[in-house]
């Protein structure tokens, strides 16, 4: 909770109590414990309390533990006696819900996610699909003669057509653009047919989500942002596209700034570990690029 002396109030003991004062907030942090410790728990707090400061959230959850944010509780006997003998009421708790907003890459537990072809590049796509160099110089070519002609490529459909059109027109391109070889070309498909074989083909498209839609508040509270995130693991090129495409639009839109009062918005990654195991190369690149 946001208490009356405006810290984030995260626990209490008989004998001490752990704040964090919100400008100190611009940091990364932690939280570990065995099985049935309060890690789940925790990071609701952190999130419920964020959000009382304004500040909005984004957090992955995984085993849909996160949601239970959205309702006013006190509905267990052990949990109000908890703020009872602690006097937490005259600290400025009370129970309450907040304002949150669901979202899903397959769009069928929340908000869809989506964005296009061409806002991803083929910079990011080039590492996605874990290209070589000369296979990455054709798609850069690709996504150039589309550019040079107008054409949008909104999503998996429209690019894998472009690639097509390319190859079979490669003799008139060559001069301009370069050498396009057939064997590129099929490499290319391959690797996107693999990754719209686990789903990704609904994560590009339209509308298109632009990342200050995570940066909303309602009256004063930020609003939790919650990925379902369950079925996602089981699709990892997908959760690594999205991955990809949200830490490289933060680091292109959001500049640095240094310690503020309090963070302009905060991320909370449930059940880390499974996200972190085997993660692409590219991904651990940028997330080291941005931590």
């Amino acid at each position: 909770m946001f208490d009356n002396s405006k810290r984030a109030f995260i626990a209490i003991n008989d004998e001490a109590e752990v704040c964090l004062i919100p400008k100190m907030a611009n940091r990364h942090g932690l939280i570990t414990g065995a099985t049935g410790t309060g890690k789940t728990v925790t990071l609701q707090t952190l999130s419920e309390t964020f959000s009382e400061m304004g500040v909005p959230v984004f957090a992955a959850d995984m085993k849909g533990d996160l949601s239970g944010v959205a309702k006013t509780g006190g509905n267990k006997e052990s949990v109000s006696k908890r703020v009872d003998g602690y006097k937490l009421g005259k600290k400025g708790f009370e129970f309450k819900g907040f304002p949150v907003r669901f979202w899903d890459v397959f769009g069928e537990q929340g908000h869809p996610v989506r964005t296009t072809v061409t806002e991803m590049g083929p910079m990011l796509l080039e590492r996605l699909l874990q290209l070589n160099e000369t296979q990455g110089a054709v798609l850069t070519m690709v996504f150039k003669i589309a550019d040079d002609n107008n054409l949008l490529l909104l999503d998996l459909k429209d690019l894998q057509k472009m690639i097509q059109f390319v190859g079979d027109n490669r003799a008139k391109y060559t001069t301009e653009y370069g050498n396009i070889s057939p064997a590129s070309i099929g490499a290319i498909q391959r690797a996107l047919l693999r990754l719209e074989s686990e789903g990704a083909d609904k994560f590009f498209g339209e509308p298109e989500l632009v990342i200050t839609d995570f940066m909303q508040t309602e009256q004063g509270r930020g609003v939790i942002n919650i990925l379902a995130a369950d079925k996602l693991m089981n699709s990892p090129r997908v959760y690594t596209t999205f991955l990809l495409w949200l830490l490289d639009d933060l680091f292109n839109n959001l500049p640095e700034v240094g310690d503020m009062d309090k963070p302009k918005l905060v991320f909370f990654f449930d059940e880390a570990h499974m996200l972190f195991n085997d993660m692409p190369k590219p991904l651990l690149e940028k997330v080291e690029q941005i931590v």
